[in-house]
């Protein structure tokens, strides 16, 4: 029944906000959906730590530690960010940028691409992961388009096109996944793709077949991640589409791809039985981090200065899952959530404060600490804490992952150093002057709309000072389950 809600109400409300979506009460139908999303998320959440692993509907959905703990996230964030989208996207209607038509689509589709993330998670079956992430980028197209402004028109063809060669390289990926099982499984047609059938006999599947699978799934799936030199699209997403849209695709999305390449990954280990497939994640990862790092110096516009962020910090939970153990997936299993947290809250204040200052450009934004204190220290809050200043979580996450590279591959220690380093100095010299600079602008009220900022980066403090016993052991089961 919890799995039952999770899945259907997302549905439900992409089809009542398709007719009503245009009505000033949408926002809160929005977040009413969002909210009994999360609740019927945390009850499925206590139903896999009470008993175990689930694998329901003749095997089609299945839901164990490393997912259910990416259900929550999703549902969580995708909550506050709804709370975040009711004044924000009313301010953008005040202004002249959103008409209540497109009000009414981008309500209906926030559902629906909340419900393909979550399908895409839920699902036992490796095709229907594919079609649930081809339903995210569709609605996504349109999400990122939602102002239809020949910048927005542009980023969204351009995400359109990337996504959609690289979901196609997905797709042949898949073909083979199943070739390689009909081999080892028989000709048990859409079966044959149910991921716990594959990990039952991933030592069997032949490893040719299964190499050259997880090839083009890491190259279609880590398009979706924003891997480089896979990741042109995420930047100019990011700084055309509305703010929650950049908030859940930076904080959300990214997860979800990345998800589907880790589960390749475990079937891919298994059969070849060697680390080739790890060592992959890992330059991929590495180069993401570092081109993310150096492509921060040049951003004017402030969504896409951390559209580049998130590029460097997928980067680096890539190398950590393809590093592989008990420790680096635990690290990035925490790095993951962090992550999602903190970059949705600083995409928030990121959007209040263009909205303050008319501008998205860097230079245009100055003295936000006086203008808007709410704004502007959650702004630099936000950036201390996703460049890994201690106490925030992040640090505890990337601490993990450098002590374990330096420990088993210490060649690829000064390369993270080198991102970490570049990425800390490019953000900070850009953000600095948007909070603590001279500005002749009147002051503001504080925003009530900027809770979830503050309530993100509060859970954040809190897992880089204290991770809670039975979450620890959650992040210790999912990664004993990644392998």
């Amino acid at each position: 029944m919890e799995l039952l809600l999770v899945l259907g109400l997302p549905l439900i409300g992409t089809l009542i906000l398709a007719i009503a979506g245009a009505r000033r009460y949408a926002a809160e139908v929005n977040i009413g959906i969002s909210f009994m999303t999360l609740i019927f998320a945390s009850f499925l959440v206590l139903r896999i730590i009470r008993s175990g692993p689930l694998l329901v509907w003749h095997e089609q959905f299945f839901v164990d530690s490393f997912n259910v703990f990416l259900v929550a996230l999703t549902a969580f964030v995708g909550m506050t960010t709804a709370v975040f989208s009711r004044p924000y996207m009313h301010i953008e209607e005040d202004h002249g940028k959103l008409s209540a038509k497109r009000l009414r689509l981008y309500h209906s589709m926030y559902q629906l691409f909340m419900f393909a993330m979550l399908l895409a998670l839920l699902t036992n079956n490796m095709g229907l992961v594919w079609v649930a992430m081809e339903a995210a980028t569709l609605s996504t197209v349109l999400l990122v388009s939602l102002y239809r402004t020949k910048a927005s028109l542009e980023a969204a063809w351009k995400y359109f096109i990337l996504c959609g060669v690289g979901i196609a390289q997905a797709l042949f990926g898949t073909i083979l996944l199943y070739f390689a099982a009909e081999h080892t499984l028989g000709r048990q047609g859409m079966t044959a793709l149910l991921w716990t059938h594959l990990n039952a006999v991933k030592t069997e599947l032949e490893p040719t077949v299964l190499g050259l699978a997880f090839v083009f799934l890491l190259v279609g799936y880590g398009t979706k991640v924003g891997l480089a030199p896979l990741h042109n699209w995420l930047p100019d997403a990011h700084a055309e589409g509305p703010t929650p849209v950049s908030a859940v695709l930076s904080g959300l999305l990214l997860n979800v791809a990345l998800y589907a390449v880790v589960r390749c990954k475990v079937l891919a280990v298994g059969s070849i039985g060697s680390l080739i497939p790890s060592r992959m994640m890992m330059a991929f990862g590495l180069l993401s981090a570092l081109l993310g790092a150096f492509f921060l110096w040049r951003q004017h516009d402030i969504k896409r200065l951390f559209g580049y962020s998130s590029i460097e910090h997928m980067g680096i939970i890539t190398f950590a899952f393809g590093l592989g153990g008990p420790i680096a997936n635990f690290a990035a299993l925490l790095h993951m959530t962090v992550h999602s947290l903190t970059k949705s809250s600083i995409f928030f204040t990121a959007g209040h404060a263009s909205q303050t200052a008319g501008t998205q450009q860097v230079d245009g934004i100055r003295g936000l600490a006086e203008i808007n204190p709410t704004v502007g220290w959650g702004l630099m809050l936000g950036s201390l804490a996703i460049l890994g200043m201690p106490p925030f979580g992040v640090f505890a996450s990337e601490f993990l992952i450098l002590t374990t590279a330096m420990r088993e591959h210490p060649w690829a220690t000064p390369f993270l150093l080198i991102a970490l380093g570049v990425a800390f100095a490019g953000i900070f010299i850009k953000v600095q002057p948007m909070v603590f600079g001279e500005s002749d602008a009147p002051k503001l009220p504080h925003s009530p709309a900027l809770v979830p900022v503050f309530v993100h980066l509060a859970l954040v403090l809190t897992l880089g000072l204290y991770i809670p016993p039975a979450l620890a052991e959650w992040y210790r089961a999912a990664a004993r389950l990644i392998g």
